[in-house]
């Protein structure tokens, strides 16, 4: 897998990430739906996810944490507001207190997914929207552009095993 774009875009209010994978649209789109393998690849290596619920349809709802080198817990909701397997994904992303409640004070993030045939491989392409320049710029800086490149190498071990 390769990223091969990652683009700011302060006026749209959006970080999109493009990645290629040598694996059809129908396998990349597995990961997604399976809550064990996608907590194989959603988050940086040193960050794994665990989903504790996945229901993985339009108005589902997913939560999980990701446990840090020192045992700290950053936990995350889903609510997903759009699919069409095997192509698109659409969901609110979302901050979560340490009983799993939204966290009001942190940004929510909308994440538009789409998967493409790209010859005999797949162009995944995540279009991250935020509601302000502030929301943008503080989860930039949290580190989710880079945690998203390093998560990256983790789906090609998954894609290996199909």
């Amino acid at each position: 897998m390769t990223v091969i774009s990652s683009h700011k875009d302060t006026e749209a209010l959006t970080l999109t990430i493009v990645a290629e994978y040598d694996a059809a649209p129908e396998r990349v789109w597995r990961v997604w739906e399976d809550p064990r393998r996608l907590e194989r690849w959603w988050g940086p290596p040193t960050w794994p996810a665990t989903f504790e619920q996945h229901d993985f349809k339009a108005g589902g709802r997913s939560s999980y944490f990701m446990t840090g080198p020192d045992g700290t817990k950053s936990r995350g909701w889903w609510e997903i507001t759009a699919i069409e397997a095997p192509r698109r994904l659409e969901f609110d992303d979302g901050f979560a207190d340490d009983k799993g409640e939204r966290n009001t004070e942190m940004p929510v993030i909308h994440c538009a997914v789409t998967l493409e045939a790209n010859g005999s491989g797949t162009r995944m392409t995540t279009v991250n929207s935020f509601d302000s320049l502030e929301q943008l710029e503080k989860l930039i800086e949290m580190g989710m552009e880079e945690g998203m490149k390093l998560a990256e190498g983790q789906i090609d071990a998954l894609l290996a095993e199909d």
